[in-house]
């Protein structure tokens, strides 16, 4: 199979992959890399027993490669834990208490930030973390459930230097907000975020603003004051496409030679439900709002990628997602991934392989966003 000039070794501890065009992200042959059964041999209080996790944000601190996954305790209310590794691909430890539980008056809270309102705003839950290095500080941004409002969620900001200790700023804005990631550098002297708003929550999760991505603008990230831009940046048109009904900001932008790489998810609607996969898009390194967007998904939902015993829960079928990746000096790039919104999972590709599919197969179409 001629692969057009272009593929890449991926070269790990004990193995060697390739990709190239044809498959440009190959699963790691080991998933999954963290299970519940991680997490419950280390959580080993009775009400911190989980059944799920998923959805991890990705960094560097010291020598370790953090992971801040999502799981679902058994009465279905979500935490944030942490694992850490030396190389970012075996020997996670999971830390013996979650890192981000539901906010209560023991938490630490940013200065002038309305506590009972942000307890409140988080009693419903909190998940899907991404987490921005930005000169030292780490910027966690999490999705937090309301207490008792139904599937009122308010994407929310909390900092750390040690993941040690938390400190919570509350919504990065007062509406209905998903999947907001925080490029991990300022640009022309202002910070960016790529950001899915939510529509409204009695109607079915698809189509509409589902199908935006937007960019925001701010000058301090603690502030919560983010400038929207109303045209989006990312939108899908009314035709096939993998992620033609929904798609949403995924990790932290991966900085490359190439640009910034965004690895986003998208859906597509099915008689049998509503497949995630994975994209990918360029984006300028000074310009961000010019972009290619690869008209190919770079990764699809298989029974590889929920690998479990036959006794455990399986939460949503045929979902891969990505909340952070991270890239090697050589140019090899790290994606942690949950599997059916049950495992953590990793898959390796290069930012060639990844620039490439943006450059040469881009999305085209009257809908699409031009530049």
């Amino acid at each position: 199979m001629s692969t057009n000039g272009l593929n890449k070794e991926i070269k790990i501890p004990g193995a060697v992959y390739k990709v190239d065009l044809y498959k440009p992200v190959i699963r790691f042959g080991f998933n999954p890399v963290l299970t519940c059964h991680d997490v419950n041999r280390a959580w080993d209080d009775p009400k911190l027993q989980v059944v799920t996790v998923h959805n991890a944000g990705i960094s560097r601190y010291d020598d370790e490669v953090i992971m801040l996954f999502r799981s679902h305790l058994r009465n279905g209310i979500s935490v944030i834990g942490l694992a850490r590794s030396k190389n970012g691909i075996t020997g996670w430890k999971v830390d013996p208490l979650p890192a981000l539980m539901p906010a209560d008056e023991n938490s630490d809270f940013a200065e002038g930030a309305d506590m009972d309102m942000l307890i409140e705003n988080e009693a419903g839950g909190v998940e899907d973390p991404r987490i921005s290095n930005i000169d030292g500080t780490y910027y966690i941004t999490y999705s937090a459930y309301h207490g008792t409002e139904k599937d009122r969620v308010r994407v929310s900001l909390a900092t750390t230097q040690d993941f040690k200790t938390y400190k919570r700023f509350g919504p990065v804005l007062d509406r209905d907000m998903r999947n907001v990631v925080i490029f991990p550098e300022k640009i022309n002297g202002r910070y960016i975020s790529l950001l899915r708003p939510n529509d409204n929550a009695e109607e079915e999760q698809t189509g509409g603003v589902f199908k935006e991505i937007l960019m925001a603008y701010s000058d301090d990230i603690t502030k919560n004051i983010w400038q929207v831009d109303a045209i989006p940046v990312m939108k899908q048109g009314g035709g096939p496409s993998a992620f033609g009904d929904k798609i949403g900001p995924g990790a932290t932008p991966v900085k490359t030679r190439h640009g910034w790489l965004n690895i986003f998810h998208g859906v597509r609607k099915t008689m049998d439900g509503n497949p995630y996969v994975l994209g990918v898009a360029l984006h300028d390194l000074e310009n961000p709002r010019k972009l290619k967007v690869s008209n190919i998904p770079v990764l699809f939902p298989t029974k590889a990628d929920c690998r479990v015993p036959e006794t455990d829960y399986i939460h949503v079928p045929q979902v891969v997602f990505t909340c952070g990746a991270l890239r090697r000096d050589d140019g090899t790039i790290y994606i942690y991934y949950g599997g059916n919104d049950t495992v953590m999972n990793l898959a390796f590709s290069h930012e060639d392989i990844l620039a490439e599919l943006c450059l040469r197969y881009p999305q085209a179409g009257k809908d699409n966003v031009k530049f």
